[in-house]
């Protein structure tokens, strides 16, 4: 699916992670460890695995089983990624294991809880476009845009999963096709699933313009929060839109929750009735109904450009999104791929 661009279509070309040094990304926690407690809290910078592998690694070296093993978000291999782990040791030292390739310990602290899925609350990324070309001058204009604006908060293409694959098997599934083997794979599809119908909706919002404005029947999200509130109970919520305050929501469909109305409720029938099916398959196996913001705020956004050898232009840029969202989204806005037309 191609997803309409809020600011006009990408200024430049460019190549995006042509190393996993030029892709970093840091977790900012709201909850530091307090050094004492049943779980060993580890800040590790890894590159060139995943997540989960990292988890099993750790389990199978601190002889827990993996359960005993949490984490807050799940982290891209190819690049340089921080994040924290915890292991659940009542009762026994420390493990000092001899760091494999790839793994590197930043800093340990003991704590008293489980390190749980959602506890970071932004990540900060640091990114390097090689090879960049194009009209640098309107590429600078969407830059100040989108630090004033934010950008629509469209799910990434990681999110379904190589060649879409997790959505594909996640659609044929709830339209009556093989279910999912394993637990894990579950939840990989249904996201999938869900996250590629939220897109549907907000690109229809993107390509009526209002994706970070008010559409009656609204349902709005205040900023840092999960809490919903209906627009039609907030007389100034125009104005809390347009500082950023609150943002528009669209549907994670499931079993029916918080309801839009009137023509924002219209918008997102007209988008999802066609996907009929696929949302009953999803209410069938349980899942709720929820709602994610509809605008991106692209927090201490900075950049430069610079010559890195005779004839190749680099563009840096650093920002802080909140956890859930996609530095991909972003670039999507700016960069297309060095085969691509801007």
């Amino acid at each position: 699916m191609i997803l309409p661009r809020a600011h006009g279509g990408p200024a430049c070309r460019g190549q995006l992670k042509a190393s996993p040094q030029d892709f970093v990304v840091t977790e900012q926690m709201h909850v530091s460890p307090e050094g004492e407690g049943e779980h060993l809290w580890l800040e590790i910078e890894k590159t060139g695995w995943n997540t989960e592998d990292v988890a099993l690694w750790l389990a199978k070296n601190a002889g827990i089983h993996r359960l005993a093993v949490g984490y807050s978000g799940l982290k891209d291999k190819h690049a340089v990624t921080r994040q924290w782990f915890s292991l659940h040791l009542p009762g026994k030292q420390d493990p000092t294991p001899d760091w494999p390739e790839g793994l590197r310990l930043v800093q340990a602290a003991r704590h008293r809880r489980k390190l749980n899925r959602g506890t970071h609350r932004a990540n900060h990324f640091q990114l390097r476009v090689t090879g960049l070309d194009g009209d640098t001058e309107r590429l600078a204009e969407q830059l100040a845009d989108i630090a004033a604006r934010g950008v629509p908060n469209y799910f990434g293409e990681q999110r379904f999963g190589r060649g879409a694959g997790n959505l594909q098997r996640g659609t044929d599934w709830l339209r009556g096709g093989e279910a999912p083997r394993k637990k894990a794979l579950r939840g990989l599809w249904l996201s999938a699933v869900r996250s590629d119908l939220f897109n549907r909706v907000l690109a229809e919002r993107v390509t009526l313009s209002c994706w970070n404005q008010l559409l009656d029947g609204d349902v709005l999200q205040p900023e840092g929060s999960r809490g919903l509130f209906h627009a039609d109970d907030d007389g100034d919520s125009a104005q809390r839109i347009a500082g950023g305050e609150v943002h528009p929501t669209a549907p994670l469909p499931g079993i029916p929750g918080m309801a839009s109305s009137g023509p924002c409720l219209e918008l997102e029938q007209r988008i999802l009735t066609p996907h009929g099916e696929v949302i009953d398959g999803l209410c069938a196996v349980g899942v709720e109904e929820s709602r994610r913001a509809t605008r991106l705020p692209v927090r201490d956004l900075h950049w430069s450009r610079y010559n890195e050898r005779e004839g190749e232009d680099c563009l840096e840029l650093a920002f802080t999104l909140p956890a859930g969202a996609f530095a991909t989204t972003v670039m999507a806005e700016l960069i297309s791929g060095p085969d691509q037309s801007a």
